[in-house]
């Protein structure tokens, strides 16, 4: 089909979908989000999303952890939330500005988004959500692989774009530098021997 025939899928076409519906869209594209996580994926979200919580709680902060399924509705210029051409459901996110918080989900880049990759996931997670989260100037973004055991970790620079990511494993402590929590990965190897 030629491009010019091509009209991008927006929030709104996105709620006319069946509620049961796996799709996430990235620049006006929908995308089957892939089948029910693993067990070591859902684990790595539970215990990163009760870390991340209970340290929020102990330092009084605003800000507030999620975890997908909820929609993160991007919007650019000279658009609305329903006319919205990227919504992603990301595996956790922080959000410290709560006007960004509505009945939807969350309309605008959360601060902070952790990506867990599944092998069905993988080039989106690294290639089209790693571009989507630097457009929309969300300020750190982690990739964790349980596959490889590695971590990278793309913070936005002075330049308001990514940088080189960092890369560690999962015999490293990692440091949210946004919400000052040192978090040792250690323990996933342990959830991932039992498997």
């Amino acid at each position: 089909m030629p491009l010019a025939d091509f009209k991008p899928m927006t929030f709104k076409d996105y709620l006319a979908f069946p509620e049961n519906s796996n799709i996430q869209i990235i620049d006006g594209i929908p995308y089957n989000m892939s089948p029910s996580p693993s067990r070591v994926h859902q684990k790595i979200i539970v215990e990163l999303v009760t870390l991340i919580n209970n340290h929020l709680k102990a330092i009084n902060s605003s800000c507030e952890v999620y975890s997908a399924p909820l929609d993160v509705i991007f919007v650019g210029e000279n658009e609305n939330m329903f006319s919205s051409k990227d919504v992603v459901q990301p595996d956790i996110f922080v959000v410290c500005d709560k006007s960004k918080l509505s009945d939807k989900g969350v309309v605008g880049s959360p601060d902070f988004i952790i990506e867990i990759v599944s092998p069905s996931s993988a080039s989106i997670d690294y290639v089209k959500k790693l571009n989507l989260y630097n457009h929309y100037k969300v300020k750190e973004y982690w990739i964790i692989n349980p596959n490889n055991q590695k971590i990278l970790v793309y913070k936005l620079q002075e330049d308001k774009e990514f940088g080189p990511p960092e890369q560690f494993t999962f015999e490293d402590e990692v440091k949210i530098d946004l919400l000052d929590l040192k978090i040792n990965f250690k323990w996933v190897k342990n959830i991932m021997d039992i498997v």
